[in-house]
């Protein structure tokens, strides 16, 4: 009888995973709607300032100033892919309800599945790729691209799904042994110092010349009470969110984290339902159900060629 070489310590890191995926999109859904609540208030670049600020001390002390990561090309690397990934979501989130955003950014664990069978050479199965476009037909029922009221601010998170997929392919194949604070901390860094550039040329150059697009382009406003300790909470929840995808992802089955990641779209549901009072339509639904069973579908045929690859190995 063949026995798998999985050890009790294996499983325990993948269950361990898994949940900190789920709680993780949580606090990345939580952050988008908090986002999108301040963006008529203040401009994209000063909440990448002030969160990283407030980041980057707690991870410094958690660490005891340990931060150098082992492969620094390939941690700025990531950052720099999730720094690009976080540019194009809030490009685009003022425009669009919390459900289209999370359905057309959800493409990405399409894409990572992908990109572990083209790059990280990962067996991927017909039942797999039939879940891929299984969900594809699902973003296509929430973007609606043949409606009248097609808005083509949708497709930016398109290739904030791409980047994300990029970033945690990066993570899986190249960051696995870093500790996942100090990717968080790379990702900070990242974030202050491409904000902090971007701030300097919005107050440099004249206003007149800029677009109207005060979220991506205006200047830092006058914070107020509410809207520090807004920036305070969102620290918080990007701590959350910079270690726990670099800890999820971390993990050698990065197809079936990703099935987790479809979570995101049930809490971006609730959440512009509870904040925004944005209930989703019909076809919206639809869709969203397709995407979500897309994902149950990679999972469970990830789950269950597991022990079958691992016998082989």
């Amino acid at each position: 009888m063949i026995r798998s070489n999985a050890s009790p310590w294996s499983d325990k890191f993948e269950v361990v995973s898994i949940l900190v995926i789920i709680v993780t999109v949580f606090a990345m859904a939580l952050t988008d709607a908090l986002i999108k609540l301040m963006s008529s208030d203040m401009s994209l670049w000063q909440v990448y300032v002030l969160r990283s600020l407030f980041v980057l001390p707690v991870l410094m002390i958690i660490r005891r100033g340990r931060l150098r990561p082992q492969t620094t090309f390939w941690a700025y690397l990531r950052g720099l892919l999730l720094m690009a990934m976080y540019l194009a979501i809030y490009i685009a989130i003022p425009m669009l309800s919390l459900s289209v955003l999370a359905a057309a950014l959800y493409t990405g664990p399409f894409f990572i599945t992908a990109l572990s069978a083209l790059i990280l050479k990962r067996g991927v199965s017909a039942a797999q790729w039939g879940a891929i476009l299984l969900g594809l037909i699902g973003v296509g029922f929430v973007l609606q691209p043949n409606a009248d009221g097609f808005d083509w601010f949708s497709l930016i998170p398109l290739s904030a799904a791409l980047l994300y997929a990029l970033a945690a392919t990066v993570t899986s194949a190249k960051c696995a042994n870093e500790h996942p604070v100090v990717l968080g901390f790379a990702l900070n860094v990242t974030l202050l110092g491409c904000g902090g550039l971007a701030s300097i040329f919005v107050a440099w150059m004249p206003s007149t010349s800029l677009p109207d697009y005060p979220f991506l382009f205006g200047r830092w406003s006058e914070l107020s009470l509410a809207n520090l300790l807004l920036v305070i909470l969102l620290a918080a929840l990007f701590l959350c969110v910079s270690v726990g995808l670099a800890r999820a992802y971390q993990s050698k089955r990065t197809e079936v984290i990703a099935a987790f990641d479809y979570c995101y779209l049930l809490f971006a549901a609730l959440l512009s339902i509870v904040l925004f009072d944005d209930w989703p339509r019909g076809l919206t639904c639809l869709g969203l159900g397709l995407i979500v069973l897309a994902g149950l579908i990679s999972l469970r045929v990830s789950r269950s060629s597991a022990p079958a690859a691992e016998a082989k190995g």
